[in-house]
């Protein structure tokens, strides 16, 4: 049996959406899409009915006990990513503006804003523990920072078309996705590492780009060390599930 559920969302004047992300710790939504639109959302947990136990009923009504829109960005939104430990939203538009979002009172606000108005940002992502984030941009800049909003480092990765970042687990380690299908790896204070093996296509032919890749971070629960815990899926509908970065074993393609 398959239980599926919906909730339609109307978005203003039809605007066209370029990017969300869910907060799944808090169970926030937020969408950016063209000419600055920014929104977060959240759906009602629901209530008690009068017998003292929540609606078990399969057709439960459930509304929005939050709407908000956020008013900062005037161009499209890229990027999108929580920090679910500390809160935090931040986003980027296509002129290289970000901002961090708080909750203050239960309203999101505008905490910090940055712009290096040079290149656009392609990716974004925080560490496991909300303390560190990393930002990159198009032309091959990379910026960490803390979350009070300090710089730690930045870099200039020459001759590199960057495409998405995440971080390991422990925060010792970025993992760069670039443009060409290619996985580097760098220690967390910017140092290269090793470029990391593809095996579940042959890289000699056209590149495939890279359309979506994470590290497991264990919240969850621990995973055993044969189990994979790094997914890179590539725009053909490739997939490889790596059991740590050095990972050359061919059982975990799909």
């Amino acid at each position: 049996m398959f239980i599926y559920l919906s909730k339609k969302i109307a978005i203003p004047n039809n605007t066209r959406i370029n990017a969300i992300a869910w907060n799944k710790q808090n169970g926030y939504i937020a969408v950016g899409g063209e000419s600055g639109l920014l929104k977060v959302l959240k759906l009602d947990s629901g209530s008690d009915n009068e017998g003292g136990t929540k609606n078990r009923g399969l057709a439960a009504t459930s509304n929005l006990s939050m709407n908000q829109t956020l008013e900062g960005h005037t161009e499209n939104i890229q990027v999108l990513v929580w920090n679910e430990s500390h809160k935090k939203l931040t986003t980027s538009d296509e002129n290289g503006v970000i901002i961090v979002w708080m909750l203050y009172k239960g309203a999101w606000y505008e905490e910090m804003i940055n712009n290096r108005k040079k290149s656009t940002v392609v990716g974004m992502a925080w560490s496991a523990d909300g303390q560190k984030i990393c930002i990159i941009y198009e032309d091959g800049a990379v910026i960490v920072g803390c979350v009070g909003g300090n710089r730690i480092w930045g870099k200039e990765l020459k001759q590199v078309q960057l495409s998405g970042v995440q971080w390991s687990p422990d925060g010792k380690l970025l993992l760069f996705s670039l443009k060409n299908g290619q996985v580097h790896l760098y220690d967390n204070q910017g140092n290269f590492v090793m470029r990391v093996n593809i095996l579940c296509h042959d890289t000699s032919f056209e590149p495939i780009p890279i359309v979506g890749f994470d590290w497991y971070n264990g919240l969850n629960g621990y995973m055993h060390a044969f189990c994979p815990n790094l997914a890179i899926t590539f725009e053909n509908g490739r997939t490889q599930l790596m059991r740590n970065e050095s990972d050359t074993s061919k059982f975990c393609f799909l």
